[in-house]
């Protein structure tokens, strides 16, 4: 019979959380993981591979505390712009978290799309809401929150590596505009589309 092991999966993923907290992803290496658990490392790659999956369980753990984080946002109208002022201020109050769940680098090439299906559930949530508040299709609704993402994340970014600093008004402010200007083009386009239709059925 193999022996116990001296860690659960969740313990030392747990541990391997907080030294991307305290020290930043750098500091996830298998020394000082062993140091933490005060063990060797011997324990951690009877359950783990190797540091790659370590991380990607402690991933695992940040993003429950992400989603955790983002709270009652359907209390709120509208509430995926709430989803997007969390956001922004989990990256300010939690900066090598946010570099663990959004900043990673990537070994191989991978579309934008690619990319956004990682996202989860989060993704879909996110696109039910504009689809229930802005009465989009799902096309439209995913349209918005591609392009709105990609703002909220470079905001998000551009805090978590304190490159510049944004009050919560002007972030605020930001995303309202973006988002009204986008949600704008987007129904212009419906109703464009709408009368062409009309006229050629007319003709």
């Amino acid at each position: 019979m193999p022996p116990k092991p001296k860690f659960t999966k969740e313990e030392i993923a747990m541990t391997a959380l907080n030294i991307i907290k305290e020290e930043g992803i750098n500091a996830l290496t298998a020394r000082n993981l062993a140091d933490h658990l005060k063990s060797s490392a011997r324990p951690i790659f009877t359950i783990f591979k190797n540091m790659e999956e370590v991380k990607q369980a402690a991933r695992e753990l940040a993003l429950k505390e992400f989603e955790k984080y983002l709270g009652n946002y359907e209390d709120y109208s509208p509430a995926f712009k709430r989803i997007g002022m969390r956001m922004i201020s989990y990256a300010i109050e939690n900066p090598e978290q946010y570099k663990l769940l959004y900043m990673e680098e990537y070994s191989g090439n991978q579309s934008f799309k690619q990319y956004l299906n990682e996202l989860g559930t989060f993704k879909d949530i996110c696109i039910h809401l504009l689809q229930k508040e802005h009465t989009l299709s799902q096309n439209e609704a995913n349209t918005l929150f591609e392009q709105l993402w990609i703002y909220a994340y470079g905001i998000g970014s551009l805090c978590a590596m304190k490159v510049c600093e944004f009050s919560e008004e002007e972030i605020a402010d930001r995303l309202g505009l973006v988002f009204a200007g986008i949600l704008t083009m987007i129904k212009t386009k419906k109703t464009y589309l709408k009368e062409a239709a009309r006229e050629e059925k007319n003709e």
